[in-house]
């Protein structure tokens, strides 16, 4: 059985009845309204619930899907946001030449548009979703792979996620360092501004609050991995799961 994400910190009941008072009203009325004007509240409902994932210590948020069908998860108890300014991602490890890349850097370099399904393993699929960005393969070609490499791992600046993919699975032509999402600037909410995307696998392989691209020699074991997902992650060939592919 697929391990489900972890439980929310219980909140005191002092700060949890207000705030989820006010998160339950607020679904219930946007998704009435929803039914007259669905694509504008879509987006709204999207924008609202990515906005109150973050301040909401009951963890309702990340119970429902948005206007867009994604949910909220997260791991880490908050979550730093990163502005232009102050982003940066590094790329080290079993390389000739690490570097360090600004958002502007990333978005200088030439981008690749995919448009998949995304699959979560816990069952929910969002088809058709845009995603831009740069090939991970260029960011890997450009810092020079050693020999004896043989993976790659992902952190980010929640401070707690990671993955890790093979070296021949990261130089796929459809997995990206993405910085558009659905056609906008990856939000803060759905691990912006910077995330990793990988098209035919389960999601949690795509992490969120992307900071470091580091080479290895063999794959290391994500966070989810190390609580019962499988390490290869195709949809539809792994966790038990017979789902349609999404690329």
């Amino acid at each position: 059985m697929n391990p489900e994400p972890p439980d929310p910190p219980e909140p005191s009941a002092a700060e949890s009845a207000p705030v989820g008072r006010r998160i339950v009203l607020g679904m219930l009325g946007l998704g009435v309204a929803g039914v007259a004007a669905a694509p504008v509240l879509q987006r709204g409902l999207e924008s609202f619930l990515g906005a109150a994932a973050g301040k909401d210590p009951t963890g309702l948020t990340g119970l429902l899907p948005n206007g867009g069908g994604f949910r909220y998860y997260s791991v880490a108890a908050s979550v730093p946001h990163k502005r232009v300014a102050d982003y940066r991602l590094t790329v080290d490890g079993l390389v000739d030449r690490p570097a360090t890349y600004t958002l502007d850097a990333l978005r200088a370099l030439p981008q690749t548009r995919l448009v998949r399904d995304v699959q979560c393993v816990t069952g929910w699929r969002v088809p058709g979703t845009p995603f831009a960005g740069v090939r991970l393969s260029r960011l890997l070609d450009a810092a020079g792979v050693r020999p004896g490499a043989g993976a790659v791992r992902f952190t980010c600046f929640d401070g707690t996620y990671t993955e890790s993919l093979t070296l021949e699975q990261a130089r796929r032509d459809d997995v990206l360092v993405a910085l558009s999402m659905q056609d906008k600037p990856v939000s803060h909410a759905h691990g912006g501004p910077v995330r990793l995307y990988v098209a035919p696998m389960y999601f949690y392989k795509s992490a969120k609050w992307l900071s470091g691209i580091t080479v290895t020699g063999k794959v290391r074991r994500g966070f989810w991995e190390e609580r019962g997902y499988d390490t290869d992650a195709w949809v539809g060939r792994s966790n038990g799961r017979d789902d349609h592919p999404t690329s």
